[in-house]
């Protein structure tokens, strides 16, 4: 086997660096629009991160058409979240926004995973230039900080398909050119596109034009990230409502369909297994939900019940995180309905987290498959997905993903109660945590906070974040003696 190639990864971190500083330079511009003394902090920052990705450069090599393996790739990838993450949280910290170094990481962190967890009590005193760059991480992080690099960075060659292998999520990465870096590209055209429409309905709206800018990004990423400390409800807005259920609805379909649909090929979407069931899932928790509410008297107006179950389930399945109510206070059987959604979460592809419908499709058929095997042992009964074969190395994959999934959840359940966090808490900060959903349960619900908890458990959620966005392989390889053996 081949030497690691840390310059490789060192100076693949250094363009990602120079990427993120520049981004955290139109924040800054934002900041000194609205003329605010936090500005010159957000310019140091910039500064620093700039100049840390020129050293990261310096150290690597030029030879990027040298192949690397997966362990390179996922070394790239892993780490590149933690540090633009730590080079992220500076504003915040430098400018005493956050002062504390655990919760400005948490908040970052929170951000580029696109979870929406947040420790922040007040948004409404952040000045419009962090808040700006706390919706921008979300944005950045939608889409995947790697895909956007390889769209602008074509310097990286035949090692692109490895990296994108390694940050896009599902169970297999459709490509609809032949090079990755043309994928990145029309990914991106289609992200940017969508989340322009999206602000210039919000902006026609009762929102005026900075927070339709900040919410059509953190809609768009189904991160969650308000400028309100009442999320969405501040506004009390139906025509907001809608506009924003439909787009996290969006944000949760595999992107590559909707460059389809957009070039007027909708066959491709409508024909999509993954996608139908994702349309019914969200139609059946919706009609649950909002008659229970009606017809059990927590809501007497149709419309609102529905307009409100529209609003929480496309947040929830999503992993958006917006609020307009605290469904913590609809009783346990929602609290329920909830936590299912967040282990489903919408399509693979899309911007959101958790395990991804187009696994449980392959797991459902797959049971289906062991019953008839009980009564024709001979049969051969592959698992068929859009008409196409499922090869059984990702069926068994699909099955160890699941495993790792609950059992880490299960293990965190254990860790965050040790750790001092109630158990309501536990549970719903680790289901949310690690699906990237954001809200949890209890006091970290849709009305909470997650500045309260424990310190060790702010620096392990925001390990399980950065798991679950990468899907767990990525990450937890790291850990793994073989992956740095010869």
């Amino acid at each position: 086997m081949n030497s690691f190639n840390y310059r490789f990864v060192l100076k693949t971190i250094g363009f990602l660096l120079i990427i993120e500083s520049l981004f955290m330079m139109v924040a800054t511009i934002v900041s000194f629009a609205f003329h605010e003394t936090s500005g010159d902090m957000m310019l140091i920052s910039s500064a620093i991160t700039f100049f840390a990705g020129i050293v990261f450069r310096l150290i690597g090599t030029d030879d990027y058409e040298k192949p690397i393996g997966k362990r390179e790739s996922f070394l790239v990838v892993a780490l590149t979240w933690v540090i633009l993450s730590a080079f992220g949280m500076l504003p915040y910290y430098l400018s005493g926004a956050i002062p504390d170094i655990s919760n400005a990481y948490f908040e970052t962190m929170s951000g580029f995973t696109t979870t929406g967890s947040s420790i922040l009590l007040d948004i409404e005193s952040i000045p419009h230039g962090l808040l700006f760059w706390r919706s921008m991480t979300q944005w950045i992080g939608g889409i995947g900080i790697i895909v956007f690099a390889l769209a602008v960075l074509p310097m990286l060659g035949g090692n692109a398909s490895v990296l994108y292998d390694a940050e896009t999520t599902g169970i297999v990465h459709e490509r609809f050119r032949p090079r990755v870096t043309q994928v990145s590209k029309r990914l991106w055209i289609t992200y940017v596109l969508i989340t322009g429409i999206l602000m210039l309905l919000l902006w026609a709206g009762p929102m005026d034009f900075f927070d339709a800018i900040c919410h059509a990004m953190t809609t768009m990423s189904t991160g969650g990230y308000s400028t309100k400390q009442a999320s969405i409800a501040y506004w009390n807005s139906p025509y907001l409502e809608y506009v924003i259920s439909i787009f996290m609805f969006i944000g949760g379909v595999n992107f590559a369909l909707i460059f389809f649909l957009l070039k007027g090929v909708p066959k491709r979407l409508l024909k999509d297994e993954e996608f139908r069931w994702y349309g019914v899932i969200c139609l059946i928790f919706v009609t649950i939900i909002s008659t229970c509410l009606y017809f059990s008297g927590q809501m007497h107006d149709f419309e609102y019940a529905f307009r409100t179950s529209l609003f929480q389930v496309t947040s929830v399945i999503t992993t958006t995180g917006f609020a307009t109510v605290d469904y913590m206070g609809w009783g346990a059987f929602y609290s329920l309905i909830i936590c299912l959604l967040m282990l489903f979460c919408a399509c693979a592809g899309s911007t959101s987290g958790g395990i991804k419908i187009v696994r449980i499709i392959v797991l459902c058929k797959n049971a289906v498959n062991e019953f008839k095997r009980q009564v024709h042992p001979n049969a051969v009964l592959p698992v068929r997905l859009n008409g196409q074969v499922v090869p059984i190395d990702i069926v068994t994959k699909i099955l160890a993903f699941l495993f790792l999934y609950l059992a880490i959840l299960i293990v965190s359940f254990l860790i965050l109660s040790f750790s001092g966090m109630g158990f309501e808490e536990s549970v719903g900060s680790a289901i949310s945590c690690m699906g990237n959903v954001g809200p949890g349960l209890g006091s970290v619900g849709p009305s909470g906070h997650f500045n309260d908890i424990p310190t060790f458990s702010k620096w392990y959620l925001c390990f399980i974040m950065l798991a679950g966005r990468l899907e767990l392989f990525t990450v937890l390889s790291l850990f793994m003696p073989a992956f740095w053996k010869r």
